[in-house]
């Protein structure tokens, strides 16, 4: 909807763009700061606050009488978005078993799935159909409707009695920056490819542009199924999921320039990329919860974040290539982000590991 933004608060389409980056911004550097400020607050009350935060963005957007107030309106609704999801997965793990935490993990990251499944073509269409305020507009009374449901049923836990320092010395230990630097160049590979993937499947292998949004709406949905599964995975091997995501996802885009020259490879291609595109997000968070310890929260913010400067980084490089004129070629580079990714699993989770057992769920230990 940039073209539209664009002419109406009259700024360019590049102008209108920074709109995006700066809700990347908020995410990425903002996130940890709300989640360091509110790190000793009780967590429903807390859970409350941010989705309320993101109804006011939402709002401030839709009334937007300028380009700055739509800015400032973008910015509002990210401060909440990692904080909030930081939030969300802890939580989800604490109520769990600790063998469960990778389905736990993916159940709330399937949410986030489904609302981009549904909530871009459906924001599209509304946005062309009644104006691009519509559907902040149509947004907030949504993030109300869902701050009630979390007031129902959400139940109270005290605030954490770990302190900032806890949080601050947790997240810069070690394994968990290498785990948020996994995240980072890993997801970026990702990007390289999807961010431009509409004008690869129309100029180069030839799908029309209602059929290139079919096979998107089909990418989205295995992008569900693909996150589930992947949770389920990380519960048996933590170890196993995540090099054998990003295994497949080095060999998916490495394959995707040739698979891209013929339409029933180049459909076969997108699917497989859409299982394995979010399959990467319980066990990386996994990682982070098995390196945090009692004082997980600030951590997983930074590394929700560490996603969305991977889709930043990703989507910068990709445009690079496209700019050069090497639109089917995104994919190698992809594979050769997603293989480094690879690689700093090793140095992230133990080489050599035995199974042993809890009741009758197996715990992997380091030898």
């Amino acid at each position: 909807m940039l073209p539209e933004v664009g002419a109406d608060l009259q700024v360019s389409q590049g102008t209108a763009g920074q709109a995006v980056t700066a809700y990347a911004l908020g995410v990425v550097i903002g996130g940890p700061a709300v989640t360091m400020l509110t790190a000793r607050l009780p967590r429903k009350p807390l859970a409350v606050g941010l989705m309320l935060l993101f109804a006011a963005g939402s709002a401030l957007s839709a009334l937007a009488p300028s380009f700055t107030m739509l800015l400032a309106g973008r910015v509002v609704s990210s401060l909440s978005h990692a904080a909030f999801l930081a939030l969300a997965l802890v939580m989800a793990a604490s109520v769990v078993p600790e063998h469960k935490t990778g389905s736990a993990i993916a159940t709330v990251a399937s949410g986030f799935a489904a609302a981009t499944l549904l909530g871009v073509p459906l924001g599209s269409l509304l946005g062309h159909a009644a104006g691009w305020r519509a559907p902040f507009a149509v947004l907030t009374p949504l993030t109300v409707a869902a701050v009630a449901l979390l007031v129902l049923v959400l139940p109270r836990q005290q605030a954490p009695a770990t302190s900032l320092r806890d949080e601050l010395r947790v997240v810069t230990r070690k394994p968990v920056l290498l785990a948020i630097a996994t995240t980072a160049v890993g997801f970026s590979g990702v990007a390289v490819v999807f961010t431009y993937i509409a004008p690869l499947l129309t100029r180069i292998t030839g799908f029309s542009p209602a059929a290139v949004s079919a096979l998107l709406l089909a990418y989205g949905a295995g992008s569900f199924l693909g996150n589930l599964a992947a949770g389920k995975l990380t519960d048996k091997s933590m170890s196993a999921s995540v090099r054998g995501v990003f295994g497949a996802l080095t060999g998916v885009l490495a394959v995707m320039p040739f698979a891209a020259a013929w339409q029933p490879t180049a459909v076969l291609a997108v699917l497989v990329l859409g299982l394995l595109a979010t399959a990467t997000i319980a066990p990386l968070q996994g990682l982070i919860l098995r390196h945090a310890g009692t004082a997980p929260t600030l951590a997983v913010a930074v590394n929700v974040g560490a996603f969305n400067l991977g889709a930043a980084a990703g989507s910068a490089l990709g445009g690079a290539i496209v700019a050069a004129g090497a639109l089917r070629w995104t994919g190698l580079a992809g594979a050769v982000l997603s293989l480094s990714g690879l690689g700093l699993t090793y140095l992230v989770l133990p080489r050599t590991q035995t199974p042993q057992h809890t009741g009758n769920a197996p715990v992997e230990t380091t030898v």
